[in-house]
């Protein structure tokens, strides 16, 4: 399967999935990497892998930035899309293009603390001031709204007392490593099928 893979920051979790992919446990190759930050490391990791990236500068581009994404994705013409950590909401068109076959993760337990501005360590920060006793990290497909597709599958962390928003992170951060290449594994063999809003796990054949 030809996998795409979006990220805006440093680009662990696209580094998870390239590990995955290098050790035989996902049966994919990433075709390319796209980012919406000029500078992001993830850029980087993409050269050492000899992976194709591509820098659409959000900020630079403002107006033009969507159909500029538009052309490129059209252009690579994926078979699934990954986003690793990217802070821009797609538009309706690549969402509607692709249906089914985009995957986010976020950090928390959707539907909490998700939806427009909970992204990095805001989302974690917010974990901490409202007191939650766990909270974790969430892959799901991406629909037309922020964070409210349906739900692949989550896993858990308990918050301590003395935990802060960069302690939050660092255990979250753990189980995207985890949980984002075991769900692209399930998507390229093709085992996570789609119900409404629920996602079924089917057996290995």
């Amino acid at each position: 399967m030809r996998l795409l893979v979006m990220a805006s920051g440093n680009g662990t979790d696209f580094q998870s999935i390239i590990d995955g992919i290098k050790s035989g446990y996902i049966n994919a190759e990433i075709v390319a990497l796209i980012s919406d930050k000029e500078g992001a490391y993830a850029l980087k990791r993409a050269e050492m892998n000899n992976i194709p990236a591509y820098c659409i500068p959000k900020k630079k581009l403002k107006d033009k930035f969507y159909k500029e994404l538009a052309n490129v994705v059209n252009e690579i013409n994926p078979d699934g899309i990954i986003l690793a950590g990217f802070i821009t909401i797609l538009n309706e068109e690549i969402v509607n293009k692709y249906h089914n076959r985009i995957i986010n993760i976020h950090p928390s337990l959707i539907p909490s603390f998700c939806g427009k501005g909970y992204y990095g360590i805001n989302v974690h920060k917010a974990v901490v001031d409202y007191g939650v006793k766990y909270t974790g990290c969430t892959v799901h497909f991406v629909d037309s709204g922020a964070d409210t597709g349906p739900i692949i599958m989550q896993d858990v962390v308990k918050v301590e007392d003395d935990d802060t928003p960069e302690t939050v992170a660092s255990k979250v951060l753990k189980l995207e490593h985890k949980l984002l290449p075991y769900a692209v594994k399930l998507f390229t063999e093709g085992r996570l099928k789609v119900e409404g809003r629920k996602v079924y796990i089917k057996e290995e054949v």
